[in-house]
């Protein structure tokens, strides 16, 4: 995530990030849905208003990576060096991605939304959500020449690689074996 740079930034950085911290470590200790977002305010120290001035619904505090998330796989495509083909750039990418989703400790988050259809509703509309912000950053590349169905079709594919990996034994194979199938589709595409 980017650093704030400012006093007041980092204030609120550090606000939302004590939030996080204190839903998470509530929900996990309590259940997702025994926890209220005045349980979290009152435990945080924040008023309710702060807690929804930095998280727009309980769900989003479960995610609060979210926006990151984003951001890193559209860098992946916006930011790499003009030479470097895309598809390496966006797997080497979903692949940190996963190893951050698989890391040590990720186990009960991972169970806890599994276990909520309501995290699992949201995780989905932001999937979908992160789908076409990264098609929308394909499409934007003049030097890729794709049509907006094979973008689409791209980045809904990359997004669930992740998805899967971050639900499988081997997480990394799962990754690589996905990225193959979009290489392949993504070259029998070129113009």
């Amino acid at each position: 995530m980017t650093e704030p740079s400012g006093r007041r930034e980092r204030k609120k950085a550090a606000t939302r990030q004590k939030i996080a911290d204190t839903a998470l470590r509530l929900f996990l200790e309590r259940g997702y849905d025994a926890v209220g977002i005045r349980d979290v305010a009152a435990e945080a120290d924040v008023a309710v208003t702060t807690v929804f001035a930095h998280f727009a619904s309980k769900e989003a505090l479960v995610f609060e990576r979210d926006m990151d998330f984003e951001q890193r796989l559209t860098r992946a495509v916006t930011d790499r060096p003009p030479h470097e083909p895309l598809i390496p750039a966006l797997h080497r990418e979903v692949q940190a991605l996963v190893r951050h989703c698989t890391a040590e400790g990720s186990a009960p988050v991972r169970r806890m939304i599994e276990g909520s259809s309501a995290l699992r509703e949201y995780e989905e509309s932001m999937s979908l959500r992160h789908a076409q912000a990264l098609a929308a950053a394909l499409a934007a590349d003049p030097h890729l020449s794709r049509s907006a169905t094979v973008c689409r079709a791209t980045a809904r594919f990359a997004i669930d690689a992740y998805a899967l990996a971050c639900r499988s034994d081997d997480p990394g194979a799962t990754v690589d074996e996905v990225f193959r199938m979009i290489n392949a589709a993504w070259e029998a595409t070129a113009p």
